[in-house]
């Protein structure tokens, strides 16, 4: 179909549409934050007025960005609402981070003036109504309550009113709109049900449509397809039709065809697969896809070219009220562009991928999701990465899919969002629709929002408003509008890095756009610049000041970097911000974090030459050095960075512009040498800042000789071995340049001997290790070894350690296995010397470590080994003595070298088991060590008792009997012996006479560890009893006595070993009372009293609870009388003191002792009978005398106990006796049931049971419901355990024979359904009299089938868990268990109790 005159008219005139004016926004309503600075005059007048803003009606999200002009785009922004909150405008320090998203204000909200303004016109002039729905293709079109239907163009003028009053009676308000892809024509859906369509070109009604769906129901959607004679439209019943318009002979009709029924599953959105016109050919769009969302699911359907569904999708969880949205959106995925439906439910934005595959099939693909923490009432797409949505508290979101940001959020609050209520009730047809589609249309704004190349209005009942994607320029001026110019920096930043989102007028090519973007920073870094200079605070305190500049210089600097700009730092910028002191100070300060980084390594002179006079004037010294050593050197002026160096000691600086500046790496050392060389030879001490320099001087010098520069970074290559070579040459040097008559040789070897000799060679040695392959090297190095003897030997003016950290050094190099230095014999010999000195304890460790590598090496050919041994001896040097040792095979001396030497005797253990464990040793060799441990094994055992017990367990086992005769020291002996039996537990082998070790170590217990005593008894099972009693009983330790007799069997020896224990503590608990109470006491020996007697009374409390769990353990194997023996005399005891007790806590002791014997009287109750109990108390003197109140409380609490139990068993006898009754009435209502035969023929011969009228014929009917003539299975021999006629047992034939084998007389029978429980034999109704004894019905099996059962399995499931009787089954099987005298209880739960139960057998008379 061709454009028409007036499409093409509207299209050229959207640029034209115009936006909202500010000037009638009002501050308080919408919350705009003051500003600091009014707008002058000037700057009113240049800015753009509202009228002349552009409005661009086209597809931003297709436009192809190569070849626009960057500023084709560029609209000033006016009206902007910045996302985020006012008080960002009060934040104080700004910091740079390149990672901090800004977006800044993404969306321009413009309110459609001219269109707001015709609808409350239109409401009160003409009473058109209020505004119902909207639409937006080339024209707007809104739809009234009244029925109209207003269209404006681009210029938001009037063009058309659509309909009458009259209309609007008859159908109701208009519930849909829908224009067709070339604005010809509108279709509007009405509450009542009807359906127009109008000419968009003069207005003309073309259609009314009033039978398309069923009577009664509001039009929700109504959608044109790309087809223009193709339509569709959802009702309030939940049905989707498809409207086909038709014009034959000049009479146009409209065919309705029901794409989905309502009764299916209510479908409240549709949305038909619209394309742009430059991919209207795209291989979908012949499908003409439609998308619809019912309340459970969304559905893809194709209307051609037959209807057909390509998808359905069920929602998520979602809650019943939420709104389902569908939008789609044709996006680039992988340089093809494939419509994305976007479709939700809730606070789940799914998104599925429609493409079409080469076999002509649709190919639906699902793709990532994205989360909001909201329900979502509006989904629509402003471009093909970005997404707008409006929640349920009508909060705007714009969120970038592919990184699921949410990019802005604004208010649309002031909008006041028209919603869809009252057609998804279907209000004006009687409200006929289900509550889930009301409650659904509770929140549904369908009709109020509608988009359109890149743009979305959205409806209000008296205005409405449109959203576009500002472009790059637009958002940036907003923020710098606002001031905010970090922010506006950080987005220009990220649109140059090609970061940003939801961009709007950029280069597609990453050149062009970074030109672009960067022409803005700089713009915006100078607009920066200039206002941080105007906004300064010109009084106050400099501090003030400083901060300001500190939040605003770095940005500039940081920025300026990272375009690469250095000529508008240093230039332009630099430039203003000299004007203002405080402005300057803080850019050359902020510069050094960005030297020392190497971010910026080039200055301008004159720049230069301002930050030496900074850093000078303000004491930054530091500073100035870390600069300086990074900086390239071409940009300093190399005379004053010297003179400022030096006169400040910035050495390493100083070092830096020689080295750099120069290549001249002498000449720092000449300057540092004639600084502390002066000091050092009068023998003076060096100040601290000397000792600084001193340092510096040896890294450098080691630096020079490693190829690495000061202070850091590397020697260029080319001047490598240059600088290695003068390095030498100068250290070697005889004398120094300006040396007077009294200089020593080899000023600077002398000067560096004496500032650190250790540290002086140290550098060398790390120097030394280079020198492999390069001889010019080797020779120095042979040249400054033979100065370093020169100079130290036999001077006086070193002292013997700086001497002998020479020799340490020579005999470490001699040590290399590639050494080439040659050392005079003589000096060889003195180093010897030297380290073998026994009267110098400096360093010795050091020193015997040297030695011993220059032996290992193979110096040691070199010594007379005897007189090597003699000075190692001397010098205490056991190291070298095991050495020389090993070499000569004395491995036993060895032990004594370990053992002298304190910082090893502990590895001799290890020593001594590698040797008699290893291979390679003689027998006799081993022996003799064997024996130098034997005459050391009591000093071994001081050092550890427990590696030597491991020790003597390997290998001296043999000699344990000598070692322990021989051990003098019993508290030692009691080590050993511990460790060494400890370790021996579970050991296969046996020592000689491990018992009597056994019971020596547990005389050593009884003596040295008492508490350890009784688990080493339960543990140990290598004593003998009747020596461990005896052992026990001499050191009078009671529990563990009555331990080993309750293990012999002697209970009643064991019960009187501890009783006689308790009665000697309850004896002084009672003493102690006595004590108390004779005479007064100060307060302080009452308390010490108090704590005494409760310590009493805990032991007498632990003393009973032990005799107690005896006489538990033994009542279960004793008869009553003997039972009695233990417990009366328990009883006695507690009962006695009680009334002895006197004192000051005499009440408080009486009162717990009556409690212990409560404890007592309970735990004989489980044993003795009560009656003999309550006897033996009132005997008893204590209780038998005076009034009852003192026995009252142990009586009543003996009758409660009794009560309890009575009670207990009682209860327990019920519940057996009702499940037993309802078990057995059960089974007997299974075994009595009556038998059903499934058939009336015999399953062996197949003939019916009644076959023959006049002979008396047995038949069988087995549980099963299978019947047999009584013959047949004779015959088949089915019977087993034949003892009479009466009692033949029967199997099934035909249930045996399925199982797998037919039952013969010797077969066992089985439980299951082939052996009966009732076996009832029938006799036939007609028989003769001779047949009268077999008349009864006979039960002979009382053994449960198959079904049975299953009936009796479901039975007991009635029950959760184990039934009562199994429980109290279990309860019994445990007092079985207790008379019958087991030792230990049964654990519950340890066997399974079944239930076994049948019932008697019955015969019937």
């Amino acid at each position: 179909m061709s454009e028409s005159p007036d499409a093409r008219s509207l299209l050229s005139a959207s640029s034209q549409l115009n936006l909202m004016e500010v000037d009638a926004i009002d501050d308080k309503e919408f919350d705009i934050p003051q500003v600091d600075t009014p707008p002058t005059l000037e700057s009113i007048l240049n800015e753009l007025e509202d009228e002349e803003e552009p409005f661009v009606l086209e597809d931003t999200c297709m436009l192809n960005t190569d070849n626009i002009d960057a500023h084709s785009c560029d609209t000033s922004s006016l009206a902007s609402s910045d996302s985020g909150d006012p008080a960002h405008l009060k934040r104080k320090k700004r910091t740079v981070d390149l990672n901090a998203t800004v977006h800044g204000s993404v969306l321009r909200h413009s309110l459609l003036k001219g269109i707001s303004a015709q609808i409350v016109s239109a409401a009160d002039k003409v009473d058109a109504g209020l505004p119902t729905a909207i639409t937006v293709s080339g024209v707007i079109a809104v739809g009234t309550s009244h029925g109209l239907a207003l269209v404006f163009d681009t210029n938001q003028a009037l063009r058309l009113c659509l309909g009458t009053k009259a209309t609007g009676a008859e159908f109701g308000a208009v519930s849909a709109l829908s224009i067709n892809h070339d604005c010809s024509r509108l279709l509007c859906g009405f509450a009542k049900g009807q359906i127009t369509m109008w000419d968009l070109a003069n207005g003309k009604l073309l259609r009314t449509i009033t039978d398309a769906h069923p009577p009664g129901t509001a039009i929700l959607h109504v959608k044109f397809t790309d087809d223009p004679t193709l339509a569709v439209c959802n009702d309030s019943g939940g049905s989707v039709f498809e409207l086909a318009f038709r014009r034959v002979m000049g009479m146009r009709s409209c065919d309705s065809r029901c794409l989905f029924s309502g009764s299916k599953g209510e479908v409240c959105c549709i949305e038909p697969l619209r394309a742009p016109p430059d991919i209207r050919d795209h291989p979908v769009t012949h499908y003409s896809l439609l998308a619809m969302a019912s309340l459970t699911k969304i559905l893809v359907i194709g209307l051609k070219p037959s209807l057909k569904v390509w998808m359905t999708f069920p929602y998520s969880k979602s809650d019943p009220s939420s709104v389902p949205q569908l939008a789609w959106q044709f996006v680039p995925v992988q340089k093809t562009v494939n419509p994305i439906l976007a479709f939700c439910k809730g606070d789940t934005v799914h998104f599925l991928l429609v493409k079409k595959e080469e076999t002509g099939t649709i190919h639906v693909i699902k793709q990532r999701q994205l989360y909001l923490s909201c329900d979502i009432i509006s989904l629509s797409w402003i471009n093909s990465r970005t997404l707008v949505l409006v929640d349920s508290h009508e909060k705007l979101q714009v969120v970038d899919r592919p990184s699921q940001d949410i990019l802005e959020t604004l208010d649309l609050e002031q909008v006041q969002l028209v919603y869809n209520s009252r057609h998804f009730k279907s209000l004006a047809t009687g409200g006929n629709v289900s509550q889930a589609l009301a409650l659904v249309g509770e929140k549904a704004c369908y009709q109020s929002v509608s988009s359109y190349a890149g743009q979305i209005v959205y409806l209000g009942t008296k205005s409405a408003h449109i959203m576009t994607l500002r472009n790059w320029r637009e958002r940036i001026d907003c923020l710098l509008k606002q001031e905010h110019f970090v922010e506006a920096l950080s987005l220009a930043w990220s649109f140059h890095e090609g970061t940003a989102k939801a961009v709007v007028g950029l280069f597609g090519d990453p050149a062009k756009r970074k030109g672009v973007v960067s022409d803005k920073m700089v713009e915006i870094l100078l607009q920066f610049a200039e206002h941080a200079l105007k906004k300064c605070p010109e009084q106050g305190k400099i501090q003030v000041m400083e901060q300001h500049f500190h939040d605003v210089v770095p940005v500039l600097v940081d920025y300026c970097l990272l375009l690469q700009r250095t000529d508008l730092l240093f230039n332009q910028l630099y430039a203003r911000l000299v004007e203002n002191v405080v402005a300057k100070g803080v850019f050359l300060e902020s510069l050094e974090s960005y030297i020392v980084v190497d971010r910026l390594g080039h200055l301008t002179t004159p720049i230069m030459k301002d930050l030496l006079a900074h850093y000078h004037d303000n004491g930054l010294m530091d500073s100035l050095e870390r600069c300086v050593v990074h900086l390239d050197v071409t940009s300093l002026d190399i005379q004053q960075v010297i003179r400022v160096c030096w006169e400040n000691q910035l050495y390493d600086a100083m070092i830096y512009v020689f080295n750099s500046g120069m290549n001249d790496y002498i000449t720092p050392m000449e300057k540092l040498f004639a600084v502390i060389g002066p000091p050092l030879s009068e023998g003076r001490s060096l100040t601290d800042e000397e000792v600084v320099m001193g340092n510096k001087l040896l890294v450098y010098i080691s630096c020079c000789l490693a190829g690495r520069a000061y202070p850091l970074g590397d020697i260029p290559e080319d001047l490598v071995v240059q600088v290695k070579n003068q390095v030498f040459e100068f250290l070697i040097r005889l004398h120094s340049a300006d040396s007077s008559e009294e200089e020593e040789v080899f000023p600077f070897i002398h000067t560096l001997l004496h500032f650190d000799t250790r540290e002086f060679l140290n550098v060398l040695a790390m120097t030394f290790e280079d020198f492999k392959n390069d001889k010019q090297a080797l020779e120095y190095q042979q040249r400054i070894v033979d100065i370093l003897l020169q100079v130290m030997v036999d001077n006086p003016d070193f002292t013997p350690s700086q001497v002998g950290g020479l020799f340490t050094f020579l005999a470490r190099q001699l040590a290399k296995p590639d050494n080439t230095l040659f050392v005079n014999r003589k000096l060889f010999d003195q180093v010897l010397e030297f380290l073998c000195r026994p009267d110098d304890d400096s360093r010795h460790t050091e020193r015997q470590q040297v030695l011993l590598e220059l032996l290992q090496v193979g110096g040691v050919v070199q010594f007379d080994e005897g007189r090597l041994l003699a000075l190692a001896e001397k010098a205490k040097f056991y190291q070298i003595c095991e050495f020389l040792y090993e070499k000569k095979h004395l491995f036993d001396r060895i032990i004594d070298c370990y053992l002298r030497d304190p910082l090893r005797k502990w590895e001799i253990f290890s020593y001594v088991h590698n040797l008699l464990s290893m291979p390679g040793y003689s027998p006799e060799e081993k022996q003799t060590v064997k024996n130098k441990a034997l005459q050391h094994i009591q000093e071994l055992m001081t050092l550890d008792p427990s590696k030597t017990a491991d020790l003597v367990d390997l290998h001296f086992a043999e000699e344990v009997q000598q070692i322990i005769s021989e051990l003098q020291d019993d508290q030692l002996l009691f080590k050993f012996l511990s460790c060494l039996l400890e370790s021996r537990e579970g050991s296969r082998t046996i020592l000689p006479l491990e018992r009597d070790l056994h019971e020596l170590l547990l005389d050593l217990l009884c003596r040295f560890a008492s508490q350890q005593l009784l688990s080493f008894l339960q543990t140990s099972q290598h004593y003998r009893l009747e020596e461990a009693i005896q052992i026990t009983q001499k050191y009078h330790h009671s529990e563990a006595t009555a331990y080993l007799l309750e293990k012999k069997g002697d209970v009643h020896g064991a019960f009187s070993v501890l009783l006689e224990t308790l009665q000697e503590k309850l004896s002084l608990l009672t003493a102690e009372g006595n004590r108390e109470g004779e005479g007064g006491h100060r307060r302080q020996d009452e308390e010490e009293e108090k704590d005494r007697a409760s310590t009493l009374m805990t032991r007498v409390e632990d003393s009973l609870n032990e005799i107690i769990v005896l006489c538990q353990r033994s009542s279960q194997n004793l008869d009553q009388p003997q039972r009695e023996v233990l417990w009366f005399p328990l009883l006695e005891t507690m009962m006695a003191p009680q009334k002895q007790v006197k004192g000051l806590n005499a009440k408080h002791t009486s009162e717990v002792l009556k409690e212990l014997t409560m404890k007592v009287l309970n735990s004989m109750s489980s044993f003795i009978s009560l009656p003999a109990i309550i006897q033996r108390i009132l005997q008893d003197p204590v209780y038998g005398k005076g009034k009852l109140a003192e026995i009252q409380g142990l009586i009543l609490g003996m009758l409660d106990t009794f009560n309890y139990e009575q009670t207990l068993l009682e209860t327990t006898t019920n519940l057996l006796n009702h499940d037993l009754h309802w078990s057995l009435a059960h089974l007997r209502a299974a075994v009595t049931r009556g038998l059903h035969p499934r058939q009336d023929y015999c399953n062996i011969c197949l003939q019916q049971y009644k076959r023959r009228q006049d002979s008396a014929e047995e038949i069988i009917v087995f549980s099963c419901g299978h019947p047999y003539h009584f013959q047949c299975l004779q015959q088949k021999g089915c019977g087993w355990g034949i003892s009479s006629e009466l009692q033949q047992r029967w199997s099934c034939y035909k249930c045996s024979s399925s199982q797998g084998g037919r039952g013969g007389p010797s077969t066992k029978p089985k439980r299951g359904c082939s052996t009966s429980l009732a076996q009832t034999h029938v006799t036939s109704v007609h028989r003769d009299a001779g047949a009268e004894a077999h008349k009864k019905k006979v039960f002979v099996e009382a053994t449960l089938d198959l079904q049975q059962e299953q009936s009796w399995d479901q039975l007991r499931c009635l029950y959760r868990g184990p039934s009562r009787l199994s429980i109290l089954s279990e309860l019994s099987h445990c007092h079985y268990n207790e008379q019958a005298g087991l030792l230990i209880p049964a654990q519950p739960g340890t066997e399974s109790f079944q239930l076994k139960l049948s019932p008697p057998p019955l015969l019937e008379e």
